[in-house]
């Protein structure tokens, strides 16, 4: 049986086209693809990502545990500061990415995480709590809606007294929207788009009067439902990665191009930190690239890269037809001789070779 957030009903009754994703029947795009990925490029538009796992990690060991799971350095957040990370595994590749955000310096901190290891992000943080963090698992309980875009936090401000105009990016405040008490609005986001992510709590009508205030208020700026598919596109402009596609448990943190977020240098050691400075020491033998397509033809998850003689290279982890930029890009892994900016790449498409060439992400 699939899941339901407290929104699905909202989804379904504005026509959306509905799949499963991560377990949770969940809205893919209500107008289009092009026009909803338009919508939050140029104006605002709503996600429901409520599918997402929230764990708050709480106690005198929460921050050591945390800078034991995770890559980046925990140490340095304070109260209202929010840090990209990942988790490692014992081989150094990635169980997960995910958002450590500090609500209590030293005390209190929430990690969201994917919707997909939800189960085994928390498995894997509790079997490494040897010294008795309090660990909480609030996912089920937690509504997240994304809203996203250049017009999104002036469309929002008349519902808070809380200045989240001025929010700098990954900081976050806490306190009443749309008359609801205790939500926290975070400066993030998966669409380089601007706007916040705002997380409160699934009891009484909560998700009902934040979901109806924000479109009633937003009526007159024409602000929209945003499905997964267009959300897609977006990231995929911005060059951000997708848990599964262009990460996985195989691809090391350095590989994937976070080593922005992979401190090698903080005072804790971290899961298979040995492993990934000799990484860095002795080199990478693969790297994630960023590629747009010279000739006609989409890439696609798990399409070959090849060179011009028809030897296997890499593979694409994601790839689209950019809505933004009217032309087809990709992201994949390529062994680092062929990783440089504007060397020429071939991507497999039914047999055929055609022409693609390494570029700087973000694409947008």
């Amino acid at each position: 049986m699939m899941k339901n957030t407290p929104f699905t009903e909202k989804h379904i009754a504005l026509g959306a086209k509905m799949a499963e994703f991560a377990g949770y029947n969940m809205p893919i795009s209500y107008s289009g693809i092009n026009d909803e990925h338009a919508a939050v490029r140029n104006n605002a538009g709503v996600f429901d990502v409520s599918h997402m796992g929230e764990f708050i990690l709480k106690g005198e060991q929460a921050l050591d545990l945390i800078q034991r799971v995770t890559t980046n350095d925990a140490s340095k957040l304070t109260n209202g500061k929010a840090q990209y990370s990942a988790l490692t595994n014992n081989e150094g590749g990635i169980v997960d990415d995910l958002i450590v955000y500090c609500i209590e310096e030293n005390k209190v901190y929430m990690l969201v995480v994917n919707a997909s290891n939800i189960e085994k992000d928390w498995n894997w943080i509790n079997s490494q709590n040897t010294n008795n963090a309090e660990m909480h698992n609030i996912s089920d309980k937690t509504c997240l809606l994304a809203i996203q875009g250049p017009n999104a936090c002036k469309i929002l401000q008349p519902l808070t007294d809380l200045d989240i105009m001025n929010l700098k990016y990954y900081t976050f405040v806490k306190g009443t929207f749309a008359g609801v008490e205790n939500v926290l609005i975070s400066a993030t986001g998966y669409t380089g788009s601007g706007g916040v992510e705002i997380y409160f709590e699934d009891k009484d009508d909560c998700a009902e009067k934040i979901w109806n205030t924000i479109f009633e208020v937003g009526a007159a700026s024409n602000i929209k439902p945003i499905g997964l598919a267009a959300r897609d596109t977006l990231r995929l402009e911005m060059g951000y990665c997708l848990y599964g596609n262009d990460i996985d448990d195989t691809t090391s943190p350095l590989e994937a191009g976070l080593g922005w977020i992979t401190k090698l240098n903080k005072t804790t050691n971290f899961i298979a930190k040995e492993i990934l400075e000799k990484q860095k020491v002795e080199g990478i033998r693969r790297k994630l690239v960023g590629f747009e397509m010279i000739d006609r033809g989409i890439p696609r998850h798990h399409y070959q890269i090849v060179d011009k003689d028809n030897n296997v290279i890499g593979y694409v982890t994601s790839g689209t037809q950019a809505p933004s930029l009217g032309k087809a890009i990709g992201l994949g892994y390529v062994t680092v001789e062929h990783a440089a900016l504007d060397s020429e790449i071939f991507i497999s498409i039914r047999n055929n070779a055609v022409r693609a060439k390494v570029v700087k992400v973000p694409f947008a």
